[in-house]
């Protein structure tokens, strides 16, 4: 009975949340357009359920997503700390904290529908160019090194704006060098590869890491990490792009230099 009082809520905060903008949206689509609902019950229908599924979402991360990540940052601390009873642990006595932190931000991203949805039809319109898969792993590798560079921080204690002008300076550079077809994509993959998922996910992570090591601040060194697993896929997806112009230059450059199969020898 108290979950489905808290669904109800939760729903219920969504619902005030979301309405208004979609009442704007009526308005204009009516009013300003003078157009009319091609299928209004089925619009109608799929807007409760979004509603619901929201809301049901937003109640799963309160109570189950949040409350597990802190829960298996406790753990790890508490395992790193028992190995070193005699002195305060150093930054890398965190390492298996890192690559916890490495392993779950790369499986939270992989399964982003957001960056699932982006990278196919980035391949259908570059015509098989640029791989959905490719694209795919390497905004997921640019999230876990985010995501583990922001865990570095918070346990060495490295302000984060340094953090974030070495990111964007090499950012800067790579831009100059990388194909220009891919240079938009880079920057878009950044944004939907840190959603629904990872967000919460990262959230939690980087809340409970700040909260166990000794002199961390939840407020100001628990926050940061998603500006870092935000930015560091634009770093991964260019490097992509010019690995794989590269490897295409070096290939024609063999065809060039290796002579047909069937010409004879003068």
């Amino acid at each position: 009975m108290d979950l489905m009082l808290a669904i109800l809520r939760m729903i219920g905060d969504t619902t005030l949340s979301v309405v208004p903008i979609a009442a704007f949206m009526l308005f204009f689509h009516r009013v300003v357009l003078h157009r009319q609902f091609a299928e209004p019950v089925q619009l109608g229908a799929g807007f409760v359920l979004m509603l619901a599924g929201l809301g049901i979402f937003l109640l799963g991360l309160e109570q189950a997503l949040f409350p597990v990540g802190r829960l298996m940052v406790d753990q790890l601390v508490a395992f790193t700390t028992a190995r070193l009873p005699e002195q305060a642990p150093g930054w890398w006595d965190y390492r298996l904290i890192f690559a916890f932190a490495f392993c779950l931000a790369f499986g939270a991203a992989i399964a982003e529908p957001a960056l699932l949805a982006i990278a196919g039809r980035v391949q259908e319109l570059s015509g098989g160019t640029i791989n959905a898969w490719g694209l795919r792993v390497a905004a997921a590798l640019g999230v876990a090194l985010g995501v583990t560079v922001g865990t570095v921080r918070i346990a060495a204690g490295i302000p984060l704006h340094w953090c974030i002008a070495a990111t964007y300076a090499v950012i800067i550079v790579q831009t100059l060098f990388a194909p220009r077809a891919i240079t938009s994509v880079a920057y878009d993959v950044g944004g939907v590869s840190t959603s629904a998922v990872t967000v919460p996910v990262v959230t939690a992570l980087g809340l409970g890491l700040a909260h166990q090591v000794p002199g961390r601040s939840e407020l100001v060194d628990g926050f940061g990490l998603l500006a870092l697993a935000a930015a560091h896929p634009v770093i991964t997806v260019l490097a992509y792009a010019q690995i794989n112009a590269l490897l295409e230059r070096r290939a024609q450059r063999l065809r060039t230099l290796t002579p047909p199969q069937d010409q004879e020898p003068g």
